[in-house]
């Protein structure tokens, strides 16, 4: 009886244990990232295997580069993918709120009550807060151009770069601006805003480019033009050099008549490749980058530049559809094939040196109004990456407001909102499901406690008082970090969110809680 009683009790110990474990590993991470929430937050220096360094407080780019190896610490890192790819921007935020739930799960849990119940109570509760969240949002016209940078210059806020952010904001906003139609479109392709960056001068340099915008300049050794007007662009993608044999084979020539007969072979084939490309009245020529040979040398060089034609080469490969939909060419795969109507039209193919460094534009294109290009320029390499990031977060806060074109307010206001509305609503539920709506209640505190605890304020005294101006009906009020009080943060501070990302963290939060919950044993497979 002793035995079966004991084997009993070991498989009612074991889902407890495996839950306790999941819920301290995926708690763990959400304590990692929760000081880099906010304005004042902290920022997290990475040494990636290679030793190279990241200096960011990008939830997801902090949680990605991460080493975790707990499988249910790993579903946090993919919730923060998750939210990254819904709405771009919010990436600390859902993973601090599933933390918070989690660990409020596991004090039900300690009561006895069953995981099941938790979970689905927890879904509710998510439902219900996006009901909240939609009630308390403002409506927003894409017209409506101060509204949108206010909810870029808020996502901007807790970047690096905030000092930045009347610079960014308005790129960031032009550029969604001009891909799309503000009076039909559903959503944004960012796809056609090309972020493209180089060192030299600082972040104030940073500008927006109705074109395109290269890196790799005009190939000036045989004296070829570095400007040309009325552009008309091909895209090879074969090389302007001698062909080489397939194989790793050495040619032994004894005869210098040989020897000149094979080098006015190759004076004649790059000639004619030359003149066919000036034939088809082509005058920037873009040369994709070769692994098997060299992609142009000199003699073509030479040849090019007497035929006046701008020549750049090592055009990577996941460059080439961005620069057909701007520019209209297509890309040439042999020289046979070398026509008129596989061209691309620019007014201006222009290299421009500025700070130290050249970049090569091409402004006036064929296709204007489909495409965009951003040169983000910055001191350093690790400046230029968070300010690619930062500029990337602004640009999907933008594409959120395309998606659901409403706005609420940021600074821990709606989470108190969602808090005292839930608690509420807790009342008029029964049973055990009442305790579990009070406890997700308590759990969104987490985002106002956070952000006042990261600014040095005393996040007792904030909580409190918000949740007494929110009881007063004041439904914006707010942590301003700036001020270091409770203020109405839409009108007095500026700070507005998209209400994608507010209800996209909750929805996303509970489902991986409701996920790590059921799990009840893990075992290894073979």
């Amino acid at each position: 009886m002793s035995n079966t009683t004991n084997v009993s009790s070991r498989l009612k110990e074991k889902p407890v244990a495996v839950r306790a474990g999941n819920i301290a590993a995926a708690r763990a991470v959400a304590d990692a990232i929760r000081t880099s929430l906010g304005p004042k937050g902290m920022d997290k220096m990475i040494q990636t295997g290679k030793g190279e360094v990241l200096i960011t407080n990008d939830g997801h780019t902090i949680l990605k580069d991460m080493a975790v190896m707990h499988p249910a610490a790993k579903m946090l890192v993919d919730l923060s993918g998750a939210q990254d790819v819904e709405a771009g921007d919010g990436t600390t935020s859902v993973v601090v709120i599933c933390g918070a739930l989690l660990g409020a799960a596991d004090k039900l849990l300690n009561k006895g009550i069953h995981p099941t119940i938790i979970s689905e109570s927890f879904q509710r509760a998510a439902a219900k807060s996006v009901e909240i969240l939609t009630e308390m949002s403002t409506p927003l016209s894409l017209n409506d151009r101060d509204s949108l940078l206010q909810a870029a210059v808020t996502s901007l806020s807790s970047k690096i770069i905030s000092q930045y952010s009347n610079l960014i904001a308005p790129i960031a906003v032009d550029a969604v601006m001009r891909v799309i139609n503000p009076a039909t479109a559903e959503n944004v392709d960012l796809h056609n805003i090309r972020l493209v960056k180089k060192v030299g001068g600082t972040i104030d340099d940073t500008e927006l480019v109705d074109g395109l915008v290269l890196t790799q300049t005009a190939l000036k050794g045989a004296g070829g033009p570095t400007r040309m007007e009325k552009a008309k662009i091909g895209l090879v993608q074969f090389q302007l050099s001698p062909p080489k044999p397939d194989m790793e084979n050495s040619i032994v020539v004894n005869d210098y008549r040989q020897m000149d007969k094979i080098l006015k072979e190759e004076r004649t084939y790059l000639l004619n490749i030359c003149k066919k490309i000036k034939k088809a009245k082509c005058n920037v020529v873009l040369i994709q980058k070769s692994i098997l040979r060299d992609a142009i040398n000199d003699l073509a060089l030479h040849f090019l530049a007497k035929l006046n034609i701008l020549a750049v080469k090592d055009i990577e490969r996941d460059e080439i559809e961005f620069i057909c939909k701007t520019t209209g060419c297509k890309p040439i795969a042999d020289i046979d094939s070398f026509t008129e109507d596989k061209l691309g039209s620019a007014d201006l193919v222009e290299e421009q040196q500025s700070n130290g460094a050249r970049v090569l534009k091409v402004l006036g294109v064929k296709n204007q109004g489909q495409t965009v290009s951003v040169l983000i320029r910055g001191a350093n390499h690790l400046i230029l990456d968070e300010a690619e990031r930062s500029l990337h977060d602004a640009l999907c806060v933008i594409r959120c407001l395309v998606k659901k074109k409403a706005l609420i307010a940021g600074g821990g206001a709606p989470e108190i909102e969602i808090s005292r509305s839930l608690a509420r609503a807790a009342r008029e539920v029964d049973g055990t499901e009442q305790i579990c709506w009070q406890a997700f209640a308590d759990a969104m505190e987490v985002v106002p406690t956070t952000l006042a605890e990261n600014a040095g304020l005393n996040s007792i005294k904030v909580v409190t008082e918000l949740r007494n101006r929110h009881e007063n009906g004041e439904k914006s009020a707010g942590v301003s970090v700036r001020k270091g009080a409770v203020t109405n943060i839409v009108s007095d501070d500026k700070v507005v969110q998209p209400l994608l990302v507010s209800t996209s963290a909750i929805e996303l939060a509970a489902e991986t809680c409701k996920m790590l919950l059921r799990i009840d044993d893990y075992t290894l497979a073979r």
